[in-house]
């Protein structure tokens, strides 16, 4: 429990409360003439309520953080770096680079639109979220979101061991290199969703957009909707039962079985592509180089 309260002060120095030590701050102002940086450098067990960030670089090293009902302005840049331990909850980060290489981070109602959020972060739970942001969450590990709302671009690239239900994530080029992800119960939407990904799971899914799940290795997907979805699967190892018609397919590599209603054309001009494709109703246009329903 915190000892010392702080209330209703305005705070523009450098280091304001440096190195501070079970604190609350509450209903105060980190803005003002002389611009100073750092306000909450390398504290433990603060405490931020009700307070208005428009300074930079606010919360560096520090641990056991607490932010409620916090807004970071565009002008409160870096707001959190190589902290552990840390709460937000129903809060705005609107600065660039909000989050970057910190541990154990619970976030709640937040209202993030930050470029380059969450980089190098280990341990990210996300719960009932908006987001906007490019490169989102690169290089972060040990995620777990629920219910986010994200639209950008480059989104969770690198990412490893993440788990991520019942969300909308509008995004191009989204988990490029991830591995070990699991997508249930979301809507995807954007263009070349998941190269080169490794362990990559769709789950009760709705994907939308051209050319996704692209050489990827031990990708699944599980009673998934593929909605203007071509040139699917493009050198890519895969197991998947889709419920919808996919506009193409091509290449699926050996050992790969997709099973779907109907497809518009199914592609193989390399060698290898003899992963099964095994389409339940009409073809809906043809299929080069094999001409059966159920192929290898």
């Amino acid at each position: 429990m915190s000892e010392k309260i702080i209330e209703n002060r305005t705070f523009d120095e450098e280091r304001a409360l440096y190195g501070a030590r079970d604190v609350t701050v509450r209903n105060c102002r980190f803005d003002g003439p002389a611009d100073g940086e750092s306000a909450f450098k390398e504290c433990e067990r603060v405490i931020v309520e009700g307070s208005y960030m428009n300074l930079r670089y606010p919360f560096w090293h520090d641990r056991g953080l607490v932010l409620r009902d916090v807004e970071m302005t565009e002008l409160c840049r870096a707001a959190l770096w190589y902290s552990e331990d840390v709460t937000i909850e129903d809060s705005r980060l609107h600065g660039i680079k909000a989050l970057r290489e910190c541990a154990d981070v619970r976030m709640g109602g937040c209202d993030v639109v930050s470029p380059e959020f969450g980089w190098s972060t280990r341990g990210i739970q996300m719960e009932s979220c908006t987001a906007e942001s490019e490169y989102f969450l690169m290089r972060a590990t040990d995620l777990a979101l629920r219910d986010v709302r994200f639209r950008g671009k480059y989104s969770f690239q690198y990412v490893e061991d993440a788990v991520i239900e019942d969300s909308e994530l509008d995004t191009k080029d989204a988990f490029w290199h991830a591995k070990n992800v699991v997508v249930r119960n979301s809507i995807v939407r954007g263009e070349y969703l998941g190269w080169y990904s490794e362990g990559l799971t769709f789950e009760n899914c709705l994907i939308q957009g051209t050319q996704p799940l692209c050489y990827c290795r031990d990708l699944r997907l599980v009673n998934c909707q593929m909605v203007g979805c071509d040139l699917a699967f493009e050198r890519s190892h895969v197991q998947a039962s889709i419920t919808t018609p996919v506009d193409s397919v091509k290449n699926p590599l050996a050992g790969s079985r997709i099973t779907l209603p109907a497809a518009g054309e199914i592609i193989r001009d390399i060698e290898g592509a003899t992963g099964v494709v095994q389409v339940t109703g009409e073809m809906l246009a043809g299929e080069k180089n094999a001409g059966v329903r159920t192929c290898a």
